[in-house]
């Protein structure tokens, strides 16, 4: 997939699982999202193109460049008999792309998050500007005002907000990974999902979400006409559905019912 429909996907996960992590209202919901959004990039660290690898320049260039490094050399120390050979196989989706690493990374961010709310402060920052990267900088309009509303109406001092982001970041991490990881699995390339799990003599093997003839060709119609504006819808419903608007759709769309009714 391309990196603003993983992106977008990510957003509509993120305002859709919201209200389950106790963010029930558009203010504390969007940064969550946006943080959400920007995750669902991090696993393309992997090839030196992506969004996120271009990030932040030379920093997350090289962390690409490291973490390419290390994918085949992991493949190659743990590939089954039935696994492609050659000393450049296992780099762009592979280590990257398993729900090993969408837990480790998941759990990384939960745990050094409470070390200190500028920790959390740290991660929630590349998740928005990599969201931004690939969505728009009205992205982080939002997250941004989102974020420092609390301390603009005087209701919490900055690092009281951050704290209170400290139990959700490393879901927030670890759904847009796997967010990323289910949308590849969508595609005709699948990804190794499972891995270390062996499958028929592959500690790699590629699984996939949809039946062949379904799978989706990267960049292609179906992706941008289809499935790009499917989660755009996505995203917006979940918006319109948070209790603090669901009330004033509702009222809109009952002045439209009655302004209607009235029209001779």
């Amino acid at each position: 997939m391309m990196g603003r429909t993983h992106a977008m996907s990510g957003a509509a996960a993120g305002l859709a699982l919201a209200p389950v992590v106790g963010l029930d209202s558009v203010i504390t919901a969007a940064p969550f999202a946006a943080t959400v959004a920007g995750y669902a990039l991090v696993p393309d660290l992997d090839c030196h193109g992506a969004v996120a690898s271009r990030l932040l320049g030379p920093f997350t260039g090289g962390l690409s460049r490291l973490l390419r490094w290390c994918s085949v050399r992991l493949y190659q120390a743990t590939r089954g008999p039935e696994d492609e050979g050659g000393p450049k196989h296992g780099g762009h989706r592979h280590m990257t792309h398993c729900l090993l690493f969408v837990l480790l990374l998941g759990g990384l961010a939960a745990g050094t998050s409470l070390l200190s709310p500028w920790v959390v402060a740290g991660w929630l920052a590349f998740g928005v500007l990599a969201a931004a990267s690939a969505l728009g900088d009205w992205l982080l309009l939002i997250g941004g005002a989102a974020a420092a509303l609390p301390t603009v109406l005087g209701h919490a001092a900055p690092v009281a907000v951050l704290a209170e982001m400290q139990g959700w970041v490393g879901i927030a991490v670890a759904v847009g990974c796997l967010v990323h990881v289910l949308g590849d699995m969508a595609t005709v390339s699948g990804v190794p999902v499972l891995f270390p799990v062996p499958i028929r003599g592959e500690t790699w093997q590629e699984l996939h979400l949809l039946p062949r003839g379904f799978r989706l060709h990267t960049g292609k119609k179906v992706e941008q006409r289809l499935v790009f504006p499917g989660f755009v819808l996505a995203a917006a419903a979940a918006a319109l559905l948070m209790p603090d608007v669901r009330p004033h759709v509702l009222d809109l769309i009952n002045h439209v019912q009655n302004v209607a009714g009235s029209e001779p």
